[in-house]
């Protein structure tokens, strides 16, 4: 392997006052927020949860550190390198490789993405190509939420997971807090008044969707509500996957009234479901989805949905990556990061009639 002097790359490391480089843990453990809240911050990435008080209190800690964001002095800039298994066109790859190549360009460094679709071989060429350039690190990406055994080549490379995650040991990671998402979703149904609320779920095997049922499950405990199998159902992430169960719903001879679908995809196949029997959205059957897809605001009635902060998630990974490019020991001491998944309020959610 290439071997990478980092400190002689032309960065310019802001400094504590002990004279060591400060980072976004510094001024997360000043302050008392996560990291995940000062890369926000520091960012100025788009969000309604962090509070006026906190976002100066981030700002001021940052100034009295020293913080700022690396750059070069030169107009040539490093490269941080991407390998992201999935498809690049997809909304989800596409928001996260724009957070991480915003970033990258706003510190003066190249994003270079390289799909590999998790294959070895495709992956040892892309780490072996990029090592011959002048390489700030990697981000090594998964469009699907999981845990994985990351290359070993890595080993000795600064890497940062984005939206998956070492299934041993604490590395550098973000990923969406679906847990959360998934109690978000089904808590603005409860909200409404609705209490035979059902989930439309993805395929089990994939852990976004367990998670997201947590959420559910958890979101009906806090109302002393028994979650009902009857009003769990699981299926495959698509249109028809979507409709076919939410038939399988109303069908039930006490059908539910509002339903929170694993993905937006699967809630347009419940809205064909639901439209079929001559029921009106929201006001005989409530909807919400998941993912914020770019076709949510244009169904009839508008979807409220939740996003996936994919685009500050390639944000955060740069950050971090650039932070600790120079200290591998200091990227070993992070744990998984998640971020908050915001509630998208549109039309098809109504109170219980």
């Amino acid at each position: 392997m290439t071997d990478i002097d980092f400190d002689n790359f032309g960065l310019l490391a802001p400094m504590n006052k002990d004279g060591k480089k400060a980072t976004m843990t510094d001024i997360a453990a000043v302050v008392g927020v996560s990291q995940a809240t000062v890369s926000l911050v520091m960012n100025n990435a788009p969000t309604t949860r962090i509070s006026a008080v906190t976002r100066e209190k981030v700002l001021q800690v940052a100034r009295d550190l020293g913080y700022e964001k690396m750059h070069r002095p030169d107009s040539q800039g490093g490269i941080v390198g991407m390998l992201i298994n999935g498809l690049m066109t997809s909304q989800h790859s596409a928001a996260l490789i724009e957070g991480a190549r915003s970033e990258a360009a706003e510190t003066d460094h190249l994003l270079v993405a390289v799909p590999t679709f998790g294959d070895p071989d495709a992956e040892d060429a892309a780490i072996e190509y990029l090592t011959s350039r002048p390489l700030a690190g990697i981000i090594y990406t998964r469009v699907i939420t999981q845990a994985i055994d990351p290359p070993k080549r890595l080993k000795d490379i600064p890497t940062v997971f984005l939206n998956c995650y070492p299934a041993k040991g604490h590395l550098a990671s973000v990923v969406p807090a679906d847990v959360a998402g998934g109690f978000t979703a089904t808590w603005a149904l409860l909200e409404a008044g609705h209490r035979r609320v059902a989930m439309i779920n993805g395929e089990e095997w994939i852990e976004a969707g367990r998670d997201r049922e947590t959420g559910y499950r958890q979101a009906l405990a806090t109302c002393d509500i028994a979650a009902d199998p009857q009003l769990i159902r699981s299926g495959g992430w698509t249109m028809h996957s979507g409709r076919e169960q939410m038939e399988a719903l109303l069908d039930l001879p006490d059908r539910p009234t509002a339903v929170f679908c694993y993905c937006d995809r699967m809630a347009l196949g419940a809205y064909d479901a639901i439209k079929a029997r001559n029921l009106r959205i929201p006001e005989d059957i409530s909807v919400i989805g998941f993912d914020d897809e770019v076709f949510a605001k244009d169904m009839d009635p508008p979807l409220s949905t939740v996003i996936l902060p994919h685009e500050a998630m390639g944000r955060w990974a740069v950050t971090t990556l650039l932070d600790n490019a120079s200290d591998l020991t200091a990227a070993r001491k992070f744990r998984k990061v998640k971020m908050e998944c915001d509630l998208v309020e549109r039309a098809s959610i109504a109170p219980l009639r």
